[in-house]
């Protein structure tokens, strides 16, 4: 007996694809995005930024099902998904 259900079309979806972005001299290092990213995409650098802070660097970038959880939760900011593919200008 299946303790869960799935959808019909799981085969057929794939799911969604994103790009994470970095303002590495925007970010306070409070690891907030680390912590609530659902995929585990990102981890801790050990380089600091001007500020003196280490900011997170994109560890796994294949995971990234662009929720835009860590967008949400940045209070300074200073990062950001787009779906897979799209074009924007990344700032340092």
């Amino acid at each position: 007996m299946k303790l869960w259900r799935k959808p019909l079309d799981v085969e057929q979806k794939k799911p969604p694809r994103g790009e994470v972005h970095i303002l590495i001299e925007r970010c306070k290092g409070c690891g907030f995005c680390i912590a609530f990213c659902p995929k585990q995409v990102l981890e801790a650098s050990s380089d600091f930024n001007r500020r003196g802070y280490h900011p997170p660097v994109v560890k796994y970038p294949e995971r990234c099902v662009n929720c835009g959880l860590c967008t949400i939760i940045c209070a300074e900011f200073a990062i950001w998904t787009t779906a897979a593919g799209s074009n924007t200008d990344e700032q340092g």
